[in-house]
Formats: structure tokens, sequence, C-alpha cells
């Protein structure tokens, strides 16, 4: 090699351990996506609050459970009272959940639901109705308690959240524990003040023998927030929990890792893992003996393929690839907004109040559900990062209009 092209190799490699050097001891982006898990040390992780609990509930049992809802209150303890946290950006729990945790509080017991959307079945149940005001930037809100034990203060919630509020709550069994405004005073809005720049947030549902506790702004809840000042608001709000055994819920996250290999089951069962050992094992030496060719291969005739589904294959395997879920749901939302148009005729440029009642009548959906799918389309348009669980949500609510 001469020495001209040592000068160009040097070179080259100097620049290359440069890059990776680069990428080594640059600084991560934060991440903002929304995860509540109790381990995620990220801003909307609940890893603080998590490991705040003994000093919160001081004296009693804390479980976490990391299967469904209806498992764990299937599995618990049922000779004493407890407490069921749920803190998520959306909470949809089906029909079978929403009736185990039902009983569950019916018997006595607790739940406290941090949330911006409590599902269609448990939101039927108690008779709420959920609203939230977007805005083009980011507006700062302010949250605030109402029990006169606690300090008059307000606390400030500056990214990553909407003035969402209960629009509708069954006055009968409901008390009214905490608001949400745009005021920018430093004093908690009165009685008197303008209702529109307030709703209510944090409200307590008797059901049975025992309440929900619902509040509508999950972010506070948050590492970012609590570490921002207002660990003081998360206190006193779990206040109103009893002592009681506590049970965290770590299933019901938009962070939570879903592992859906189909070895996950079969590695997770002593007996079906040796089995599965033996089986490769057995494989293995029949290939070392039985290699060799006993007879002329018969040719195999490739039948016609489809293209388009290998097509289709392709298109979700790239997009899965990429994990693009932003695309993905712009792609879906306007598919689905063309096909409003075409069917029903209907204009999709301003979706309001009046477009959910005409695409209710000419569809023959019920009000309730289209108003909850229109909702999630407009709240999707306006997030500028999505998740999984969001393509999830909107495919099961499109889904459910289709059918």
């Amino acid at each position: 090699m001469d020495k001209r092209s040592k000068i160009i190799l040097g070179l080259f490699l100097a620049v290359l351990i440069g890059i990776i050097v680069t990428e080594i001891v640059r600084p991560k982006p934060l991440n903002w996506r929304p995860s509540y898990t109790s381990s995620d040390k990220i801003p909307f992780g609940c890893y603080i609050l998590f490991n705040e609990l003994p000093n919160l509930f001081p004296g009693q049992k804390i479980y976490t459970t990391s299967e469904s809802l209806y498992n764990s209150l299937v599995d618990r303890d049922t000779t004493s009272a407890s407490s069921y946290i749920l803190i998520n950006d959306f909470l949809d729990l089906d029909k079978q959940e929403t009736n185990k945790l039902l009983q569950y509080v019916q018997d006595g017991n607790d739940t406290f639901i941090a949330a911006s959307n409590f599902g269609t079945y448990l939101a039927d149940t108690l008779n709420i109705e959920v609203e939230t005001q977007y805005s083009i930037k980011e507006d700062t809100v302010h949250v605030y308690l109402t029990n006169n034990s606690f300090p008059k203060q307000r606390y400030p919630l500056n990214r990553g959240v909407y003035n969402t509020h209960f629009s509708s709550v069954d006055t009968l069994n409901t008390t009214v524990l905490g608001y949400i405004s745009f005021n920018s005073e430093q004093e908690p809005l009165l009685s008197g003040s303008n209702e529109k720049t307030k709703g209510s947030n944090f409200v307590k549902v008797k059901f049975g023998k025992g309440h929900f506790y619902l509040n509508t702004t999950p972010q506070a809840f948050t590492n970012y927030y609590m570490l921002k000042g207002n660990k003081d608001y998360v206190a006193y709000a779990l206040s109103y929990l009893k002592d009681m055994d506590l049970y965290w819920d770590n299933y019901k996250k938009s962070g939570r890792i879903v592992i859906d290999s189909p070895m996950r089951f079969i590695l997770n069962q002593i007996s079906l893992k040796w089995a599965y050992y033996l089986g490769m094992a057995g494989l293995l030496i029949f290939i070392i003996f039985k290699a060799k060719r006993e007879q002329r291969i018969i040719p195999v005739i490739t039948p016609l393929e489809n293209s388009s589904i290998e097509f289709a294959k392709t298109v979700g395997g790239l997009y899965y690839e990429h994990r693009d879920f932003t695309d993905l749901i712009v792609k879906k939302i306007n598919f689905f907004l063309e096909q409003i148009r075409s069917n029903y005729h209907l204009n999709t440029e301003a979706i309001n109040e009046k477009t959910a009642r005409d695409l209710a009548s000419r569809s023959g959906k019920p009000l309730s559900d289209v108003k909850d799918l229109l909702d999630m389309i407009v709240h999707l348009k306006n997030k500028k990062h999505h998740s999984e669980q969001d393509v999830i949500q909107l495919n099961k609510k499109l889904n459910q209009f289709k059918k």
C-alpha cells in the first residue's frame, strides 16, 4: 500500500471514529411520549409517584398489578377492603372489565382514576361526560382543589395538557373536588367567577358502598409536574383514599412494553418449555442422521400468488418496521373522512356538533358513538406525536363504526 492510500485510509478511519464518538457522547433528546408506567423516568412517566406511595400511605400494603384489570380483581384478597389506582392518558375498559370494576367498588372499595377519557361503558354507568377544549398552542391551565382543609393554591400545567373537564355529571351521586381553568389570577376561581374559564376536573362519585375518584388531568401525576412543584396537588388528591391496601395498575398504560412473541407463553410454562427444548433437540438429531437424500426430489409447482395480499403485507410490514404511527393515523383519518364525504355527502372540512348529528342520522349509528369517534379524530389530528396505542384505539373505533 502506497503512502497516499495510507493517508486516505487514515482520514476515513478518523472520520468514522469521530462520527461514532459523537453519536455516543451527544445527549439523547428528551422523550415526551405519554407512558404513566411505574418504571419510566421520562417526563410523562409515573416513577416518582409510584415510589412515593409508601410515604403517602404509610403502613399500607401496596401491590403492583401487571395483568389485566379483570384478572387482578378476581385474584385479590376479598376479605379486606382496598383501593385501586389507574392512571393513563386514555382508559378503555371493555364491558367485562367495567362490570368487574363496578362490582369491586359496589362492595365497599374505592377506585382512583386519572385519565382524559374513561371509556364508554364506565362513563355511561356513572352518567358522566368529558369534554376537551383543544387550542392551537399549548396554553397554561391551572388546577386546584375545593376542600377548605387544603391550601388555596393553584397548580399550573403548561405542557402536554388540554382543558379536559366534566361536561355532565350525576348531581345526585357526584361531589366536585377540584377544577381546571384558564384564569391567570393567582387565587382560585370563586363560585361567582366566569364559568367559561373553568370546569370540574376532579369528582367523587358514590357507587354502592364505595366511591370512584375521577380526575381528567392525568398529566398532573407524572414525573414532570411533580418535580415542577405540583407534588402537593397529587398528595391532596390521593388523600381522599382511605387507609387501605392499595393496588397500582401497571397494565393499562400507554408506555407498557408488550411482548407479542408466540413463544412467550411456552417459555413461561416449565413443562412446555422442556417439551420445546426436547423437541428441538430431537429434530436436530433427526436432521443429523437423516440428512442423506433417499429419493429424487419431487418438483414443487408453485401456485399463483395473490399479489394484492403480498402488497398489503409489504406495506403493513413497512409501517411496522418504521413505527411511523403518526403517518399511519393521518392516512387512516383521511381515508375515513373521504368515505364520509363519498357515502354520506357530508362536508368534513370542519368537524363539529352538527357534523356528528348529521353523520349519526345518515349512518344510523348512535350519536354518542359518533361523537366519541369524531372527538378522537380531532384529538389525534391536533396531537403532534402518536403511539401504537393511539393506532389501536383509532382502528377499534373505526371498525366499530363500520359494523
